[in-house]
């Protein structure tokens, strides 16, 4: 059975109106990296930080699933093999879409987190600075967000199935980013066949052995109705 590994990024939620972060007039534009999304950040300014992601929870709630995030819900419903998505977005879309199989690597906009004891809750829609931990009592919460310094979530799974992928697919993804940016040589080196979907070629396209660009809402629901005809 064919198993069928994918990475999805910015631009397959851009496409359901969630602003991105790198585009020019994005999220990075808009605010500084080491204000927002490190530890030292919020350990300066926990407020801000807060209603940062208040303000992106609140915003991915206002929009839903494009034909994309569908298309890859029925891929693993109905594709013979298993189908593992890894998203480096941090809203529901694929949940809301119907995708069963999914790790976050970056964390969860609907997940709060103790910076204390480490345990995790369902993130109420406004946070706030000093919210207790429901398991320890310290006002320790954060959002359960890997921030810049800190590691992405299940490492060590996420290689294993990239690994034994056949078939890896990386769509709207940057490839700026390490250690998502890499996945593709760990896929090939497993012996997958290797395809990226975006608006244009990522920093990492040429080690893709095939492209599909447009918006992904077309070129991934084109590509599950194929990969479902065999």
């Amino acid at each position: 059975m064919t198993k069928i590994v994918i990475l999805t990024g910015a631009g397959i939620s851009a496409e359901s109106g969630i602003e991105t972060f790198r585009a020019e007039d994005g999220l990075w534009a808009q605010h500084r990296v080491e204000d927002v999304a490190t530890p030292e950040g919020f350990a300066r300014d926990p407020e801000t930080v807060v209603n940062f992601y208040n303000d992106r929870r609140a915003q991915a709630a206002g929009v839903e699933p494009n034909a994309a995030h569908r298309a890859l819900a029925q891929l693993e419903a109905q594709h013979g093999g298993e189908v593992v998505v890894i998203t480096q977005n941090v809203d529901d879309l694929h949940e809301r879409g119907g995708t069963q199989k999914l790790y976050h690597m970056h964390g969860y906009l609907n997940g709060a987190l103790c910076a204390t004891c480490d345990y995790r809750w369902a993130a109420p829609m406004k946070m706030a600075a000093g919210d207790a931990c429901p398991e320890c009592a310290t006002p320790a919460a954060r959002p359960d967000i890997v921030w810049f310094g800190e590691m992405p979530y299940d490492m060590d799974t996420l290689f294993q199935h990239l690994g034994e992928a056949d078939i890896f697919a990386a769509i709207g993804t940057s490839g700026n980013v390490y250690p998502a940016a890499g996945f593709v040589a760990e896929a090939r080196r497993g012996g997958a066949h290797t395809i990226e979907f975006n608006l244009e070629p990522s920093a990492v396209g040429n080690q893709f052995e095939e492209h599909r660009t447009g918006p992904a809402s077309q070129t991934v629901t084109e590509w599950v109705a194929e990969l479902l005809k065999r």
